[in-house]
């Protein structure tokens, strides 16, 4: 049977872009299961948003991130990708992570080289931690993991804090410690865009962030530019839109009624939790059943 690291290293090895979407708890994870995405990212960003309902800025802990991650795992069966910001700590933080990670089901894990507490990566204020740490944390993965198939993905903040040209030092550096895919957060010029993919045996991924730092070309150019996947994380921006519609109704009318063409309806929505499954063992199980 293909485990879930092993399906994403799949992934890893086409010559084509792959997306991955954000999602943030169970219900998101089955609904983009459901679109026919072939991988979910766990997005720290919308886990500290919709969890904590705070600001991405190192209120996460790593109990909590492994926690949900798990929920999320067990939900789905295509591969999960886990952002896991600095590690909680040291190496020794990150080799608890790691066990947690793996023992959840989780096919890889995103590191960060931040100071602690960490930002998201296209907010102002960001902190990097000294080359070597960042080597340290990511050969302790490296090391912790049992199955050799788990992917790190090591992520440099670099850039905005020194220069581009630390970035990408750093981000060589991260690869020989081991690091199996390569993330240079918050490019800022296509030019860097186009460099980057080119200066790494290993697949790069670029995040595609509206109203960040980056440009925000097609996914077709991202694609044609060398990155083999695109991280298109904040989807919450969409279910806050949403919800703040719909509670804005409610308050003027009493009722969402007006909105009933943008909802889900009752039997869909039992459909997507997987309500026949529960006739189903209601039948299979109940006292006088087969």
């Amino acid at each position: 049977m293909t485990t879930p690291a092993a399906a994403l290293r799949s992934l890893m090895r086409q010559p084509c872009l792959t997306p991955l979407a954000g999602v943030y708890d169970a219900l998101s994870a089955a609904l983009l299961e459901r679109s026919g995405l072939p991988v979910a990212y766990i997005s720290g960003y919308c886990v500290a948003a919709t969890r904590l309902g705070l600001p991405d800025v190192g209120y996460l802990t790593l109990t909590e991130v492994v926690e949900n991650a798990a929920r999320i795992a067990d939900r789905v069966g295509i591969p999960v990708l886990c952002d896991g910001d600095d590690g909680y700590g040291n190496h020794l933080n990150v080799g608890r992570l790691i066990k947690g990670l793996e023992r959840a089901g989780i096919a890889g894990v995103q590191l960060e080289d931040q100071v602690s507490p960490k930002r998201c990566g296209h907010m102002a204020g960001k902190r990097v931690v000294p080359k070597a740490e960042m080597v340290a944390k990511i050969k302790a993965a490296v090391d912790t993991r049992q199955d050799q198939d788990f992917v790190i993905l090591a992520r440099t903040d670099a850039l905005a804090v020194t220069s581009y040209d630390d970035a990408i030092e750093r981000a060589q550096a991260y690869r020989e410690a081991g690091a199996d895919m390569i993330f240079v957060e918050a490019l800022e010029t296509m030019e860097q865009m186009a460099a980057v993919p080119k200066l790494f045996d290993c697949p790069t991924v670029f995040n595609f962030a509206l109203g960040g730092r980056s440009p925000t070309p097609s996914g077709a150019e991202i694609g044609r530019l060398g990155f083999r996947f695109v991280q298109n994380p904040d989807v919450v921006f969409a279910v806050t839109r949403a919800l703040r519609d719909l509670y804005a109704e409610v308050r003027r009318e009493g009722t969402y009624a007006a909105l009933a063409d943008r909802m889900c309806g009752f039997g869909e929505f039992n459909d997507i939790l997987g309500f026949d499954r529960v006739a189903e063992l209601d039948s299979r199980y109940r006292a006088g059943g087969a």
